[in-house]
């Protein structure tokens, strides 16, 4: 790492407030496919019971990026035709699985926000939002299964990756011992592994050859992991307004991420870091620990991470036979490390 170097940028240079994935994928038939997505999405959940369907619906409602499914329907038709109901039905399932985890990932961390709405536990009390993360798990199995054994097979090992995520960073939560191989575990299940499947499941339903299915799953993968990445960095280096949420909040909830990590492994720094890491911070501390890992080598080496995936992702997507399918979703991994700081 000594012979990475990093410009750090001023306080008063943007960051990229929002990276628009449809316009970085620049395939305009994939942008209608998500337009008909989204009614399946509400639709694919509602029992006609006034409340629950108030439940399982509330975070579709409240919109998003629609990341999975935009990488499914790529995967799937690669812009060239419109997505057939196996496809779209194929994306929901993934979208599903997502949004299951944010219902049990609020109530784990007690938020009241999500989408700039009110999150479900909030609203509704932690036993409803767990209970109706646990039927949007159902619906996903079972649209996946109306898809074939494959893609049933699919969903369920990432339900499990999802859950070995999770446990991993739990079990290593305030700890200065966590080790790189944990926080791979933990972002590897919690964020690329559904990544890699939304990939997988289009690719699957478009009835891809098996080299492009490993192919289309292997650039899933890598885009999760730089997504990640990119997150902690910002997480250490963006301004307050940025993020919506308190800078170095990860660091305040004992979430150690590769910049911390590899702060912690430096003479001197690493040390002082220790001393103020291992339990819940104050507003002071929390300023502390992230002006500590802001000045260490840990942003620069998960920077260069994080763009090691991106050149992983270009490597495996260049065999493809689309070659704007290619070009897609290279583009959309190169925009979304823009406002991380450069490597020279």
């Amino acid at each position: 790492m000594n012979l990475l170097r990093i410009v750090r940028r001023c306080a008063s240079t943007p960051i990229v407030d929002y990276v628009n994935p449809i316009d970085a994928l620049g395939l305009s038939q994939v942008a209608a496919d998500l337009a008909r997505l989204e009614p399946l999405l509400s639709t694919s959940v509602e029992t006609g019971e006034g409340f629950l369907d108030d439940v399982t619906t509330h975070l579709i409602k409240a919109g998003g990026k629609r990341l999975r499914p935009l990488l499914g329907i790529a995967a799937a038709t690669a812009g060239e035709r419109p997505a057939t109901m196996d496809d779209l039905m194929g994306a929901v399932s993934v979208e599903l699985v997502h949004l299951a985890s944010l219902y049990h990932d609020d109530v784990m961390d007690e938020a009241e926000i999500r989408r700039n709405v009110e999150s479900v536990n909030a609203r509704y009390g932690n036993l409803i939002a767990i209970v109706a993360g646990d039927y949007l798990l159902a619906r996903s199995a079972a649209i996946a299964a109306d898809l074939g054994t494959e893609i049933a097979s699919v969903i369920a090992n990432t339900l499990a990756l999802l859950t070995q995520g999770q446990v991993s960073e739990v079990r290593t939560a305030f700890s200065t011992a966590r080790t790189r191989a944990d926080y791979n575990t933990a972002i590897g299940g919690k964020t690329a592994a559904l990544m890699a499947t939304a990939c997988r499941v289009g690719a699957l339903t478009a009835g891809r050859s098996r080299e492009e299915i490993e192919a289309l799953t292997t650039f899933g993968y890598s885009f999760g992991m730089m997504y990640q990445l990119r997150d902690d960095v910002l997480d250490v280096t963006a301004t307050d307004g940025k993020l919506g949420k308190p800078a170095g909040q990860d660091l305040a909830e004992g979430i150690y991420t590769l910049p911390v990590l590899v702060a912690l492994e430096e003479d001197g720094l690493g040390a002082d870091l220790a001393d103020i890491l291992g339990k819940p911070l104050s507003d002071v501390e929390r300023e502390e620990a992230r002006l500590l890992v802001e000045q260490s080598s840990g942003i620069a080496a998960t920077v260069a991470e994080a763009h090691r995936y991106l050149n992983e992702a270009r490597a495996v997507v260049a065999g493809l036979p689309n070659a704007e399918l290619a070009k897609g979703f290279v583009n959309l991994g190169s925009l979304l490390l823009s406002d991380l700081p450069a490597l020279v």
